[in-house]
């Protein structure tokens, strides 16, 4: 790991998809840094006149001495995951790929997390409509699938490989086709959502109604027109920075089963109500 000019402490929830985006660009930074969970439920009395006066995660204590986390030092505070991304890029410059250098290729890495902020991310609040939108809208700026190479007759598949469309600079986002390609803060920016809906709608977990999810999980991950949604999925899964960062079974799959599963019935009981 990488030592930082100054020492990080990272507030952070393994629940949240914001604080995830964060550890994510950390660990392609290969930055040491002082991890400390916050448990929002029940936050520490001096996180909010401390940290981060809106009491929310991610938030960093940059600078200061090294002293315990749960003793914030005499630092600068900063919060907001995508504030967060561009200043860990700034900070990184040796991991230039976080943000391209390239002033075009910057733009669209921006213009690639306005989409995810202002489509997929609202998607995940609206259920299952908004997330059809939102994948729709993020998946025109992914590179385009182009199948290279044909059956041979004799049982060997098509070998199908991401391409971008037009010029060589023209992306919007790094959009690896696998772990040793490109990576930067566009994608740590819908990796954590992308994770979290597949994990919702392949186990029927949501404000939706239930069967909903599994059915909408089937059109995405058998549909042909979202194979350029599913390839880049996929390789945002093979990426260590997403899949060393994400409590796949042990803990969020948890809380969503009872936080969504109180929901359904909740629901269930005032339609009763209303019958």
């Amino acid at each position: 790991m990488a030592a930082p000019t100054e020492q990080i402490t990272l507030y952070t929830a393994k629940i949240c998809p914001y604080a995830q985006r964060t550890e994510i660009a950390l660990a392609e930074a290969g930055v040491d840094y002082t991890r400390f969970e916050i448990d929002l439920g029940n936050k520490p009395e001096w996180y909010a006149s401390k940290i981060n006066p809106a009491s929310k995660v991610p938030a960093i204590a940059y600078g200061g001495p090294p002293v315990p986390a749960s003793q914030p030092p005499q630092s600068t505070k900063l919060a907001e995951s995508l504030v967060l991304l561009e200043f860990l890029s700034d900070i990184h410059p040796s991991t230039p790929t976080l943000l391209p250098r390239d002033p075009v290729k910057r733009a669209r890495a921006r213009f690639f997390i306005d989409a995810v902020s202002t489509k997929f991310v609202l998607g995940e609040k609206e259920a299952i409509g908004g997330l059809m939108e939102g994948v729709e809208s993020v998946m025109r700026l992914l590179p385009s699938l182009e199948a290279k190479g044909q059956t041979d007759g004799k049982g060997s598949s098509k070998r199908m490989v991401l391409e971008q469309e037009g010029k060589q600079d023209n992306r919007w986002t790094q959009a690896p086709s696998s772990s040793a390609q490109p990576f930067s803060i566009a994608d740590a920016a819908i990796a954590p959502f992308a994770l979290r809906w597949e994990l919702s709608l392949s186990n029927d977990i949501g404000a939706y109604e239930e069967g909903e999810g599994k059915k909408v999980w089937e059109v995405l991950s058998k549909e042909p027109r979202y194979e350029r949604f599913r390839k880049y999925l996929e390789a945002l899964k093979g990426r260590e920075s997403v899949w060393k960062t994400f409590d796949r079974c042990e803990f969020i799959l948890q809380v969503y089963t009872k936080r969504f599963g109180d929901a359904r019935a909740q629901r269930k009981a005032n339609k009763a109500k209303a019958a």
